[in-house]
């Protein structure tokens, strides 16, 4: 029975951990959506300047709002690179986690079959001892009814 309960002990502390993890999987997942549309927004910036350089230069540009553009396009450039790093940072970790919460829910469903196995076992036993208890009952009932004769 103390072994029975330690198993129980560590069900719930493995059960603890798989929630956790699994917290842990949702935050990264949330902060992944986030990079994604922060990603999605700076593209589209970037696809707008774009757009606003090409139509000043089909009316007419000077030199330095010309680099002007190009430096601020460069600059969603960089931003972008920086935030693909971000979201493949991201991703990378969600990998981990996910295989972290895999880990644990399998160590968690061990114990569990590790604790199903023992229960039955236990009844097992109870079912042998009561099958001899009746064995002996019917046993002395067969006696008494021989010895009658």
């Amino acid at each position: 029975m103390k072994a029975n309960a330690s198993l129980h002990t560590l069900v719930d502390l493995t059960q603890g951990q798989v929630d956790e993890a699994g917290r842990q999987l949702q935050e990264l997942t949330g902060q992944r959506d986030a990079a994604n549309s922060q990603l999605d927004m700076l593209q589209s910036y970037r696809q707008d300047y774009a757009q606003r350089l090409l139509d000043a230069g089909r009316t007419g540009l000077s030199m330095a709002n010309y680099h002007n553009f190009r430096r601020f396009i460069a600059t969603l450039d960089d931003a972008i690179s920086q935030q693909n790093k971000v979201i493949l940072t991201l991703e990378d970790k969600i990998e981990q986690g996910r295989q972290e919460w895999h880990a644990r829910q399998r160590r968690l469903n061990a114990y569990e079959t590790l604790i199903g196995r023992r229960q039955q076992e236990q009844q097992r036993k109870q079912l042998r001892m009561e099958q001899r208890a009746n064995d002996e009952i019917a046993a002395r009932l067969y006696l008494r009814s021989q010895s009658a004769y």
